[in-house]
């Protein structure tokens, strides 16, 4: 019995063999593949990035307030020197001595961690 299977699957394997091969694909056929492989490559890392993306939003919508006081406080960026750093690791920026006087400081509002000294002055 074991020999007449063996035989069988013998004999079946080149009829196997012999199928006709699949013609190969066409340009516009495989320039379909490569645009469905692309969109599926990109929406899978939009749905990747997309929950990161949101975070960094709202973190920018935060950062939004402080910085229109940030460029309230200074005025124009262009009348400043670049920033130079001190050995003891201070940050200097000095104003340029053409500008014009600097914009009035904005009230103290008060903000988070920044409560003003009766005298009116801040500490960090």
């Amino acid at each position: 019995m074991r020999a007449l299977a063996l035989s069988l699957s013998l004999l079946a394997a080149p009829l196997a063999a012999q199928e006709p091969p699949s013609p190969p694909p066409s340009a516009e056929e495989g320039f379909d593949l490569l645009g469905r492989g692309a969109r599926s490559l990109l929406q899978s890392l939009m749905g990747e990035l997309d929950p990161a993306l949101r975070q960094m939003q709202e973190g920018m919508q935060g950062l939004g307030p402080m910085l229109r006081d940030l460029a309230a406080l200074l005025g124009d960026v262009q009348h400043y020197e670049a920033p130079e750093r001190l050995p003891n690791g201070d940050v200097l920026i000095r104003r340029r001595p053409n500008a014009p006087p600097p914009p009035d400081l904005p009230e103290a509002s008060g903000g988070p961690g920044l409560t003003p000294a009766p005298d009116g002055s801040i500490d960090l």
